[in-house]
């Protein structure tokens, strides 16, 4: 038979005991119709036996009463949060549903309860709890910031409930939790007096024996350390009395957990730890005279005690990002003794003690840094009305810019919001990315594109023949996983570029072509590719034939080595040759400046004179309006100047595109045997001039004729024209 509920008389009074003083703390928020609806709930479950005991024994109502008195008196929560407390124990177990609850105390509480719910769902993945992952997780899957807070007031109270159970197992478990989960959120959230009540239960139930031996410790020296504090303050109270300043002076042992971190960082016993405790001078100080009057203090004590610079802690100048403001000095106080002093206001000392509830009446600071930056902004919300009320309507600005997910086996990650399976599987292991063909979300299949919450649990699948791909780069949003990504595609297409190249030398070998780079260089430039990876890439891709390529190297092969031209033993005499290749083209993405500051008119090239870039040119306006372009020393250039002259407009080059140009040279020398190779040898060696035709009559052992070339500008031209008068028989190389 099942163990009825019973309210022992000793709960019953405290129960009634705390919720008069609740209903006091609550004062105007306290609705007497919620009082009506709270204690009909309470009956009905004691009634119908739907209340039980939790892992401690403990009373599950009286638990929420203590844990809303936290809230109220150490947070300031107000109704909906002390209502969600009171209430979420009767949802969890099933005899309060949440509809019935948002119906009768509105939506506000409802929505906190929820997100108590959600939470105590995070628990059953089994996570790493002591990660700061899991702490950022709780505080953006919440959603409502009141929820942590009423999380870390459960926890403190119930660390104050178990001090003499049984059950030492679930104590120690819970006294874990406190200490890596708990103590640090309530360190972000500048709950101070919480945090260290938490880091000392913890210690006191996970190590007994270092917790008590502290406590012994601190106990036999309080009167010594009371004296000297006595000795420290006096004369410094005296000369802040002679400033007129309003203040008060206290003396503040270290908490006994942060006392044994001490001593395990330094590795020392007790007696090695000298600054036990620090002295704090808090001044009742207006709100505009607050940083003058606090370095005022500094002066007047580092006046009396000689200061450790190194020590100095400013943070009024830049508050730390949960609001805390101090001055934090270290001085060498009587008897030599390191002593830390601690300068604040009334209001800081206020903040400090209490965190995010006492903001509601200070203006907050801009923090930096994801967290913290959303911190920040609840001070912001909090500015906004007299108190925590405005929480309502606040949800997490974090949670716009990161997410944590789980590992089937519980450990939890971080990436950035909008981030895929495909982000979780490079952030495991490349190898897993690589052949990564979907996944399972929270036990559902879905693709690799699939986007990720906080909160779900990931697995992924795999098929050894899958690779990446190009378009993979969109679907990441992690940098991790797209440079990991980006090495996979250039490992891969090093591979297929390996692959190729041998396929493609076996294909030469097989028609007895023998592969010459300078020839297979000049071919991929005549092909388009700067890269050579990029040509092999092609072929591996099959968008370019091997058997083409072949064809075209075959082209270059014989042009290079002059097998198509004429033998060594022919005569200059007759001689014409024309290239079928050599289209002329001019892209007209060379850059001119006409009549000095005019750009992107269109213009044409004189077909008498054939300038080309680097040519000093005019234009000249035609009938038609169009401006032909002409060198300086075109030969119609002065008849145009006499008759023409208003017509006549200046131009000059001013930048290069890729734009070649043809142009014509006369030569004339020697008809001696292989004068012609000689010359196309000359054209042929340089990869950027093209040759045209070339048209030569010879005559009594004299050659003369025109040679036509498209080349990019006259430095070219020049160059051409130089190495030409070089050969061995050319008399005269003139442009017409």
């Amino acid at each position: 038979m099942e163990e009825k509920f019973v309210f022992t008389e000793d709960e019953r009074q405290k129960s009634l005991i705390l919720f008069e003083e609740l209903k006091q703390e609550l004062s105007t928020s306290w609705i007497l119709e919620d009082e009506k609806k709270l204690l009909a709930i309470a009956e009905d479950a004691i009634r119908n036996n739907k209340i039980e005991r939790n892992t401690f024994g403990l009373n599950p109502i009286l638990c929420s009463l203590q844990t809303a008195i936290i809230a109220v008196k150490d947070i300031g929560l107000k109704r909906d949060s002390i209502l969600a407390t009171l209430l979420y124990n009767g949802v969890q177990s099933g005899y309060c549903s949440l509809e019935n609850v948002e119906q009768q105390f509105g939506e506000g509480v409802g929505k906190i309860i929820h997100g108590l719910v959600r939470i105590q769902n995070l628990y059953k993945k089994n996570p790493v709890i002591e990660s700061e992952n899991f702490r950022n997780l709780l505080l953006s899957f919440a959603e409502d910031m009141r929820v942590i807070l009423i999380m870390i007031a459960d926890r403190v109270n119930l660390m104050r409930q178990i001090r003499d159970t049984v059950n030492k197992q679930a104590q120690h478990e819970v006294s874990e939790e406190a200490s890596y989960l708990y103590a640090p959120l309530a360190h972000k959230l500048g709950l101070y007096r919480l945090k260290s009540e938490l880091e000392d239960l913890s210690l006191k139930y996970l190590e007994h024996d270092a917790y008590y031996h502290i406590k012994d410790k601190l106990n036999e020296t309080k009167s010594a350390r009371d004296a000297y504090i006595k000795r420290f303050i006096e004369p410094v109270g005296k000369r802040l009395e002679q400033t007129g300043l309003k203040f008060h002076i206290k003396g503040r042992t270290k908490s006994i957990h942060s006392i044994w971190q001490k001593m395990k960082k330094q590795r020392c016993n007790f007696e090695g730890i000298y600054d036990l405790f620090a002295i704090r001078i808090i001044l009742d100080s207006p709100f505009e005279k607050e940083k003058m009057q606090c370095w005022q203090v500094y002066s007047i004590v580092t006046d009396m005690y000689q200061p450790n610079p190194k020590r100095l802690r400013d943070w009024i100048s830049v508050p730390k990002s949960n609001g805390y403001e101090c001055l934090h000095i270290t001085v060498l106080g009587p008897e030599q003794k390191w002593v830390e002093v601690q300068i604040r206001t009334e209001r800081m000392d206020e903040v400090a003690e209490h965190g995010l509830a006492a903001h509601w009446r200070y203006k907050g600071v801009k923090a930096e840094g994801g967290m913290d930056d959303w911190l920040a902004s609840i001070r912001t919300a909090l500015e906004a009305g007299s108190n925590l009320e405005v929480m309502d309507q606040f949800k997490l600005g974090l949670y716009e810019k990161e997410i944590y997910v789980f590992t089937p086996k519980g450990d939890l990650l971080k990436f950035p919001k909008g981030s895929t399976i495909l982000d979780f599987a490079y952030h495991i292991h490349s190898k897993l990315g690589n052949q990564c063909v979907g996944g399972k979300v929270n036990g559902k299949n879905v693709s690799f594109k699939t986007e990720l919450h906080s909160g779900d649990t990931v697995e992924i699948q795999t098929l050894s023949s899958q690779k990446p791909k190009q378009e993979w780069l969109k679907i990441v949003k992690s940098a991790r996983a797209k440079a990991k990504i980006r090495l996979a595609l250039k490992e891969t297409q090093v591979k297929e570029g390996i692959y190729a190249k041998e396929m493609l030398e076996r294909r030469f070998k097989n028609k007895k072509i023998e592969i010459e780079d300078p020839i297979m260089a000049h071919l991929l430039k005549r092909l388009g590719f700067k890269e050579v990876s990029d040509f092999y890439k092609q072929i591996a891709d099959e968008k370019l034939d091997p058997n083409y390529v072949i064809e075209e190297y075959q082209k270059v092969y014989n042009r290079a080595h002059n097998l198509n031209q004429p033998k060594e033993t022919e005569s200059a005499e007759n001689f014409e040759y024309k290239n079928p290749d050599a289209i002329l083209s001019r892209n007209n993405d060379d850059v001119l400046v006409i009549d000095e500051n005019l750009k992107g008119i269109d213009f044409t090239l004189s077909k008498c004179c054939h300038p080309i870039y680097g040519d000093p040119v005019f234009g000249f306006v035609t009938i038609n309006g169009g401006i032909k372009i002409h060198r300086n020393d075109c030969p119609n250039a002065p008849e145009m100047r006499k008759r023409f002259g208003y017509r006549i407009v200046k131009a000059c080059w001013s930048g290069k595109g890729s734009s070649q140009y043809s142009t014509t040279l006369r030569i004339i020398g020697n008809d001696d045997i292989g004068i012609i190779s000689n010359i196309t040898n000359i054209i042929s060696k340089d990869e950027k001039i093209v040759m045209r035709s070339i048209n030569i009559d010879s005559h009594d052992g004299l050659f003369s004729g025109n040679l036509v070339v498209m080349l990019d500008d006259l430095s070219k031209l020049n160059m051409l024209i130089k190495r030409l008068r070089t050969i061995k028989g050319v008399k005269q190389v003139n442009r017409i």
